[in-house]
């Protein structure tokens, strides 16, 4: 019980705010990215220890890009390389901006649905999968 969706990002299009767009547009209410292939012309990538961000000036190659959609938050990973092959990654942040095009896969699970709560044992907001028909 699956809704494919498919969306092709131009230049100049800001990688993260149109995954959001395309959820809160289609009324996505648990999604899944599948894949996402492209260039971009900067990245900005939140790291691993939560308070550092990597900026990069591209050109860059998206190399993966997977995650949970949500109305509210997306929690996508991206990875990255540059024209010498190093090869970039963490949280996908506002701010990475496509150079030519980006082509983005992704699903809507028709029978479940995403939020996210305060885990204390974490200290983020978590995900929390719910039953459409409960």
């Amino acid at each position: 019980m699956i809704t494919p969706y498919a969306k092709r990002l131009v230049k100049g299009d800001d990688l993260r705010n149109s995954l959001l767009e395309l959820v809160k547009v289609n009324s996505i209410q648990a999604g899944s990215l599948l894949t996402g292939v492209g260039c971009l012309s900067h990245a900005n990538i939140r790291l691993a220890n939560e308070n550092n961000t990597l900026n990069i000036t591209g050109p860059l190659e998206i190399i993966t890009l997977s995650g949970t959609l949500t109305p509210q938050h997306i929690h996508v990973h991206i990875s990255v390389a540059d024209r010498e092959g190093n090869v970039y990654g963490g949280h996908l942040m506002p701010g990475c901006i496509v150079s030519y095009t980006a082509e983005l896969c992704m699903v809507a699970f028709n029978n479940i649905i995403f939020s996210r709560d305060y885990d204390p044992q974490t200290g983020f907001d978590e995900l929390v999968i719910s039953d459409k028909n409960n």
